[in-house]
């Protein structure tokens, strides 16, 4: 173990740091084999992509654009297609898909675990709701179209609505899942020094679904991607599956391929956020994940 690890046994029993500890965890990340052979992973794809279209021209690619179009158009100050990364345009759909995004994750996040919590932690209420939760929840997002734009008026809160309802299932799934495999000892130790219901659910229900929330929390911010694009190309004006099936019903081909890298890119960094901010809040956890890579 090295140092900075070591720094917490000792006899002033100085706390290592979050930071201190995520850099510990970058770093030991970066001697694993694991980055090498992430690089590997993308370099295998653009290598099939590239010989797939350019090289050994495959009948089932004869159409797709090769990287070296894809990569030219997207970096070219005078696109051809008129999107690129010197194009206001092309940020113009990011960031309206962003504000989509951090709209419908937010509020399936606030609503979500709550609701979450409650159905981990009351049977009763389990009882009512977990049935309808779950003759809801296997609905797909393209089924919900049609009431989404009766219900709400313009083209943007149908978007949102969209988005919203698959991040909504995945939250508060697994910060139900998160309340059930809490070990029941933990809340009886609770009651035992006398701690009352709320105590309970505030100091043991709560921290102890924290891991599986941002699992979860991990997990809805994809799905809302997803459900974003879909709600994008049926009703929405601008944004990333908006320009994605736009690029499609006026055949160019490479704006599809950009419009889908940059939300992969996009989605990813988003992902990463989430993340980081499930690291600051449960530094417990971090701290133990850190000690358990030596």
């Amino acid at each position: 173990m090295s140092n900075t690890l070591d720094s917490t046994a000792g006899p002033q029993g100085a706390e290592v740091t979050t930071m201190t500890l995520t850099m510990h965890r970058v770093s030991s990340w970066l001697k694993s084999p694991r980055p090498y052979l992430m690089l590997i992973g993308f370099a295998a794809v653009l290598g099939f992509w590239f010989l797939s279209v350019e090289i050994w021209k495959l009948p089932r690619f004869v159409d797709m654009p090769g990287p070296t179009e894809v990569f030219s158009e997207w970096f070219s100050k005078d696109p051809y297609y008129g999107l690129s990364i010197y194009t206001p345009e092309y940020y113009k759909h990011i960031g309206i898909s962003l504000r989509r995004i951090g709209f419908a994750f937010l509020l399936a996040t606030g609503l979500g675990v709550p609701l979450g919590l409650f159905l981990g932690w009351s049977k009763s209420f389990r009882e009512y709701i977990f049935p309808l939760f779950e003759v809801l929840r296997p609905i797909p997002v393209l089924a919900w179209v049609p009431l989404a734009i009766i219900m709400f008026a313009g083209s943007e809160t149908p978007v949102i609505f969209l988005t919203f309802l698959a991040s909504f299932f995945a939250t508060t799934l697994n910060t139900m899942l998160g309340v059930e495999s809490i070990d029941e000892s933990y809340s009886r130790a609770a009651r035992c020094l006398g701690a009352n219901r709320w105590q309970t659910f505030r100091h043991v229900v709560v921290p102890g679904a924290m891991p599986y929330i941002f699992t979860g929390l991990q997990i809805s911010i994809g799905v809302a991607w997803f459900s974003l694009v879909a709600g994008e190309m049926v009703s929405g004006q601008y944004g990333l599956g908006y320009l994605i099936n736009t690029a499609y019903m006026m055949i160019e081909y490479p704006k599809i391929i950009i419009g889908m890298i940059t939300l992969g890119i996009v989605g990813y960094s988003t992902s990463a956020l989430v993340r980081l901010l499930g690291d600051y809040l449960m530094q417990w956890r971090v701290r133990e994940l850190a000690l358990g890579d030596n």
